[in-house]
């Protein structure tokens, strides 16, 4: 759900920002809550989002990007923000609370805590080719993956490093010759 979240940032080449509007934002809202009330075995109604929820919610996923980047965020968009445990049968549950876009903060904010007690959290990670962004689960052997597609960020990263290495040698044969 995390990621899922911090890919609705629009991106180049990849589409618009689904949280820019109520309509966008619903239809992420209905098909998230859906997954995560599948995977976590509880029943949840996605909420109704208006621009105001919208905007604390993209000031949220700011807020986490940074998280996932290693940077401190500047402002931790928490207020408001609560969940609490439940029993249901013979398990403990964390269960998300409140309404509107304090419901969707509480489930992300247990799911990124449930990560970091799973020892997950640290395999979430944004694609270090700027014009991307796409956050990925980095699933190498030794979590050493640094773009979300090797195929294309990858590639490009890779092709621009290898011409400014000759580049580099070029300029470094002409300055070394004779006057």
């Amino acid at each position: 759900m995390v990621q899922d979240f911090l890919n609705t940032a629009g991106a180049e080449g990849y589409g618009p920002d689904l949280l820019g509007d109520t309509g966008l934002a619903g239809d992420w809202a209905a098909g998230a809550v859906a997954a995560w009330s599948q995977s976590r075995g509880v029943e949840a109604r996605p909420p109704t989002l208006d621009e105001a929820d919208l905007a604390r919610l993209r000031s949220l996923r700011t807020t986490i990007g940074a998280i996932i980047a290693g940077r401190p965020p500047s402002d931790a968009e928490t207020r408001g923000v609560a969940a609490s445990f439940v029993l249901a049968g013979t398990e403990v549950r964390l269960q998300p609370g409140g309404r509107d876009w304090r419901w969707l903060a509480s489930a992300l904010w247990g799911e990124i805590l449930l990560s970091q007690q799973a020892g997950t959290w640290r395999r979430l990670k944004q694609c270090r080719n700027h014009r991307c962004g796409v956050t990925f689960y980095d699933r190498s052997k030794n979590n050493s993956g640094v773009w979300h597609d090797v195929k294309t960020c990858g590639n490009v990263a890779n092709l621009r490093a290898s011409r400014a290495r000759r580049r580099g040698r070029g300029r470094g044969a002409e300055s070394s010759g004779t006057e």
